[in-house]
């Protein structure tokens, strides 16, 4: 089963973090952004633009790009500022066929952490990020439920999740104006309330600033 007929395509590159060439560009969000949208050529070719999950995930010394996109990405073109090779690509569809309801699983989500405060001056919402720990990790347990899911408690009776990473990467805007945006990195042990919203989760995203490398949700099987 596609959602909504629509196949999706879960895609991963390392990182040539060794290689001062590939990366000397890639010091800003705006940059990663533009590596996933030259990756799929076509798109650029008939002025259809679909929207491209992606985060960079960190595994042992290794940075890589996780990508999920309706269209296949070229592979030559993810391998820009990658290491040769190492770009792959698979139809997510079989992997979501596979969920079942009630299932516990490991998760890894990057997220925008954020809230809107209303102005009674100027009659309009601003939106503004978290900056605690705990008000992000109250950010996430707020939405689980609207998601299909909810967080697994431990032996303890704690929420079986943590913040494993926080930092402010700088996005370039079209004015020249710097943002630094919040990105915060959850991991922990979820279990499936509501399979279509759970889905619908997985390959829509959670969250603000999905262009720019948040939003993603992944999950694995826990072993035995």
């Amino acid at each position: 089963m596609s959602l909504g007929g629509q196949m999706y395509y879960l895609s991963r590159v390392e990182i040539d973090t060794k290689n001062r060439q590939k990366i000397r560009d890639l010091t800003h969000l705006g940059a990663y952004h533009n590596w996933v949208e030259q990756s799929f050529p076509t798109e650029i070719a008939t002025h259809q633009r679909l929207r491209h999950l992606w985060r960079i995930d960190d595994l042992g010394n290794k940075k890589y790009l996780l990508l999920l996109s309706e269209d296949k990405p070229d592979l030559t073109k993810l391998e820009k500022n990658g290491v040769k090779t190492t770009a792959d690509s698979k139809a997510y569809d079989s992997y979501l066929n596979r969920l079942n309801m009630g299932e516990k699983l490991r998760f890894r989500l990057t997220a925008n952490p954020t809230y809107k405060i209303y102005s009674k001056q100027t009659g309009k919402s601003r939106v503004v990020p978290h900056i605690t720990v705990d008000q992000q990790m109250k950010w996430l347990t707020e939405r689980v439920e609207k998601h299909g899911f909810r967080i697994v408690q431990d032996q303890t009776g704690e929420l079986n999740f943590k913040i494993t990473s926080r930092d402010w990467p700088i996005l370039r805007r079209k004015n020249g104006r710097n943002v630094k945006l919040s990105r915060v990195t959850f991991e922990g042990i979820l279990q499936i309330t509501d399979l279509d919203k759970f889905k619908n989760s997985l390959v829509h995203g959670i969250g603000r600033e999905k262009a720019f490398g948040m939003g993603l949700l992944t999950v694995i099987p826990i072993k035995d």
